[in-house]
């Protein structure tokens, strides 16, 4: 089956195209450039040359004007470039023509997020997703890059007729395919959904962190859990799900769970495509929303995770929306670039200043999550035997032991409980 991905070409010359418009004014001009320049060189890509092209409309045939797309052209040729990345969402048309035009290779936004997705997924998961979402949006573009495969065959059984062209066989080869791998993630979806029902029945707060790409959330992770999860300076360091669990300094046990990073104008083929691995938000009790808070656009990039969570909110997961703001503890990470936290504007009981690469407020954060777990829990007295050592090893484990009282006869512990582990505790 005909499967054709953007070349991945390490070390090759590439000019970057930005093109503000009116629907992005929220976002200043350089910061998109420099967003797109490290989508592109996270591949592998030599840039040698971008530019940002104001965009009063869109035209259907080449999305720029003609003198925009004429001046993209000398410096194309000025500098050799052999792939140039768009930075907007090109249509199957717009992709050809400039490619005509400028005599050489081009990438949409859409098409340089989903080569970097395949890079950097590990996981079977990972790569289902990526395959699907690559799959949805080569779809839609089998028109340009299989012109030469309009021939018709010949028909099929004893119908006659002029049958199938090749191009239409491609397409039913890859709705086949799309049918079968959204089969292989619905699998998935069930399995997460088991995992969690074990979660349920031995519980342990979920924490989430979310946040825009590269805000700090992999150095986060590790930061609080001591693992060796894949950080690095680069967008889309982590693409597949990552849990640990954690001992907050109450003594109770959280999960911690990484997720994948957004961006702005995320194809809507991947916010589909990583439903499954976002629903880990959905069901985490808590919510840590990591910024980049020395970031010159960081206050757009909030806005861009916050509608990417409501748009993963509507229909399955509506409960995400209904109740994520109140779950939501933001972490203004990468203080250490502004001074300290103490440098750190607006920060309160729900957004927390610190450093995730110098630990700088990360006892702040943890007795906040400790805070937060507590809110809704209820202190209870209970006077069990001796010899009642699991039980009283299960206290310990799943809450927080304020007093204990050891006499000849019993051992009276105080403690605090959510409200579920109260109820199984008292129930077993």
């Amino acid at each position: 089956m005909p499967h054709e991905r953007p070349a991945r070409l390490p070390g090759a010359e590439a000019g970057v195209l930005a093109f503000p418009d009116q629907r992005s004014v929220s976002r200043a001009a350089e910061a998109r450039l420099a967003e797109a320049v490290g989508l592109a060189a996270s591949i592998g890509l030599t840039i040698v040359h971008s530019a940002a092209f104001p965009l009063r409309t869109r035209r259907p045939s080449t999305l720029l004007g003609e003198g925009q797309v004429e001046a993209a052209k000398l410096a194309i040729e000025e500098n050799k470039v052999g792939v140039v990345v768009v930075d907007a969402a090109l249509t199957p048309v717009q992709q050809r023509n400039l490619e005509r035009a400028w005599g050489c290779k081009v990438i949409d936004r859409t098409g340089l997020i989903l080569e970097i997705f395949g890079e950097r997924a590990r996981t079977r998961e990972g790569s289902l997703q990526v395959e699907l979402a690559h799959l949805e949006y080569q779809r839609t573009r089998l028109v340009r890059s299989w012109t030469h495969l309009e021939r018709q065959r010949g028909g099929f059984g004893f119908l006659g007729g002029p049958g199938e062209s090749q191009i239409e066989i491609d397409r039913r080869l890859i709705g086949e395919r799309i049918v079968k791998l959204k089969k292989e993630l619905e699998q998935v979806r069930r399995t997460r959904g088991l995992h969690r029902a074990a979660r349920t029945r031995v519980p342990f707060p979920v924490v989430a962190l979310v946040g825009y790409t590269n805000a700090g959330k992999s150095t986060l992770f590790n930061a609080l859990t001591g693992a060796g999860v894949y950080a690095q300076d680069q967008l889309f360091a982590t693409l597949d799900p990552t849990m640990r669990a954690i001992r907050l300094p109450s003594g109770r046990t959280v999960i911690l769970s990484d997720t994948v990073g957004f961006i702005s104008d995320l194809p809507t083929q991947l916010i589909e495509a990583f439903r499954a691995t976002l629903e880990e938000v959905a069901a985490a009790d808590i919510i840590l929303h990591v910024r980049d808070v020395a970031h010159p656009d960081t206050s757009s990039q909030r806005s861009d995770v916050l509608g990417v969570l409501h748009e993963m909110a509507s229909g399955e997961n509506p409960t995400l929306d209904e109740h994520w703001m109140g779950r939501t503890i933001e972490v203004l990470n990468k203080a250490d670039l502004l001074g300290g936290i103490a440098d750190v504007p607006g920060t309160d009981a729900s957004a927390i200043a610190v450093s995730a690469l110098t630990g700088e407020g990360l006892d702040i954060l943890r007795a906040a999550l400790d805070a937060r777990l507590a809110a809704n829990m209820v202190t209870l007295d209970y006077a069990l035997p001796p010899s009642d050592g699991a039980r009283i090893a299960w206290l310990y484990q799943h809450g927080e032991v304020l007093a204990r009282e050891d006499a000849d006869d019993c051992i009276r512990l105080t403690v605090r409980l959510s409200p579920a582990d109260r109820a199984r505790f008292e129930q077993a």
